[in-house]
């Protein structure tokens, strides 16, 4: 019977099963960069100009749409492509006028929600399991500091860095996935703590109504609601820092934060 890892270390997967879920998700993303011209803007105004012909296949064939709107989600945040806040609008203002604004909300948070856990924890996984030895040069210093916070705070601190954006989500991703948490512990406490964060973006989406105030702001009013979605956005981080405060001082946390983010 072979010996347990060792603490803090991973088993590896098998590597061929690994290369091939790798390179089919790279070649997905990469499809998907080709189609768009690798610009998010360009994906936009795609829907724009066929806008009747997606709502009319998305009353067809309602469960494909959702299935392919996770996918994507999922590709762009877990390849650590941009583009994921003006997919979260866009997929807001998308089901709030197929399924109306209340139900679209939630239909869009569900969606958007489980496909970013979805993508961050792939990310999480590649980082452990395929660019270890490169991601574990590049961030040896900030390596460290993650590793003294989790020990110091356990879950708390990735629940913390999700719930206020003191970190670019993708280094979250990238990082602790080198550090010892368990995979279901990083899924189900991103889960939690980017859903309020998930619900201010959708709850904007819903309130657009058209794409072209998100494109070149040309609708021709602007709800107040909106407005309201939009100022939360702003202010969302400060609401979110002083809730976390009633817990634990934080101060010292985003500092280092800040300074595990590359420069």
């Amino acid at each position: 019977m072979s010996a347990p890892a060792p603490s803090g270390e991973h088993p590896q997967p098998k590597r061929y099963g690994k290369l091939i879920v790798i390179a089919a998700v790279l070649l997905l993303a990469g499809f998907g960069l080709w189609a768009t011209g690798g610009k998010v803007s360009n994906m936009l105004d795609v829907v724009v100009e066929r806008e009747g012909e997606i709502f009319e296949f998305q009353l067809r064939h309602p469960w494909v749409v959702l299935a392919l709107a996770y996918v994507a989600y999922t590709l762009v945040t877990g390849v650590s492509l941009p583009g994921a806040a003006p997919m979260t609008l866009v997929y807001g203002w998308f089901f709030a006028k197929a399924y109306g604004q209340v139900t679209g909300l939630f239909i869009a948070l569900g969606v958007i929600s489980f496909a970013s856990t979805s993508g961050a924890t792939l990310a999480f996984l590649l980082s452990r399991y395929l660019f270890r030895d490169v991601l574990q040069t590049r961030f040896a210093a900030q390596l460290e500091k993650f590793n003294a916070a989790l020990q110091r705070e356990g879950a708390f601190y990735l629940f913390a860095l999700r719930l206020i954006p003191a970190v670019p989500f993708w280094v979250i991703n990238l990082v602790m996935g080198l550090t010892p948490m368990r995979a279901r512990t990083f899924w189900w406490v991103s889960q939690i703590g980017m859903l309020p964060g998930t619900f201010v973006y959708v709850y904007a989406g819903t309130e657009l109504t058209g794409l072209s105030q998100l494109l070149d702001g040309d609708g021709p009013s602007v709800p107040w609601r909106l407005l309201v979605a939009f100022a939360l956005l702003g202010i969302f981080p400060l609401i979110a820092k002083k809730a976390i405060a009633k817990f634990r001082p934080i101060e010292a946390d985003t500092e280092s934060a800040d300074s595990a983010a590359p420069q």
